[in-house]
């Protein structure tokens, strides 16, 4: 269920832009790629932005839940990866890196935006999208994704890894720089803090 109504809309909606060296790089590891891209080609970064924009900005959407913000974020380390390419290193897998950036963006974005506003202000969008949801009959879609904005960002970060990026327990610990234990503490905690929430409202 959680997996199922998590995400209101599809990450898809960021859409990557049209890079046509994508074509020769197709057969290029994305190891080689990031190392080509960190000694200034082009191509290779291009291609490798081509690649993996959208699982950037998928994984945006959930850590921020709203897409103008998710855009914005995604833009941001697009912008800010050619230099943060000369710290990656072979010992971790691309993506594992890339999730790891990601979500160290958005604890920066976090960051200034509290010193500039209350916590809640900056979910301003789902209340949006939850009045909207409810007008259309979506009700429990709309409890479930403002319950998960109720988590810490820990907790929140966790779920999308897991849950929005199908990660396991062990490659989300790695992303987080936590235990692994860690990271099956904070499932278990969501799971139960949604069970309490939903009989105190009545729907278990």
């Amino acid at each position: 269920y959680m997996r199922r109504h998590f995400f209101p809309c599809s990450p898809k909606a960021c859409r990557s832009p049209r890079v046509s060296s994508i074509v020769m790089r197709m057969e290029t590891s994305d190891e080689a790629l990031a190392l080509a891209s960190a000694l200034g080609d082009r191509e290779a970064f291009s291609a490798l932005i081509a690649r993996h924009y959208d699982r950037i900005c998928g994984l945006s959407f959930r850590l921020t839940g709203s897409r103008p913000e998710a855009e914005d974020l995604t833009q941001d380390i697009c912008v800010s990866l050619p230099a943060k390419l000369g710290s990656y290193r072979r010992e971790a897998r691309f993506t594992t890196w890339l999730y790891r950036v990601t979500v160290n963006a958005a604890h920066d974005r976090r960051r200034r935006a509290a010193t500039r506003t209350k916590a809640a202000d900056g979910w301003g969008n789902w209340e949006l999208s939850r009045q909207a949801e409810i007008e259309e009959g979506r009700a429990a879609e709309v409890w479930l994704a403002e319950t998960m904005q109720s988590l810490s960002p820990e907790l929140r970060d966790t779920v999308a890894l897991t849950l929005g990026e199908d990660l396991s327990q062990a490659e989300a610990a790695e992303v987080l720089g936590v235990s692994e234990g860690t990271v099956a503490w904070r499932m278990s905690e969501v799971k139960k803090r949604l069970r309490v929430l939903a009989r105190a409202e009545g729907m278990l």
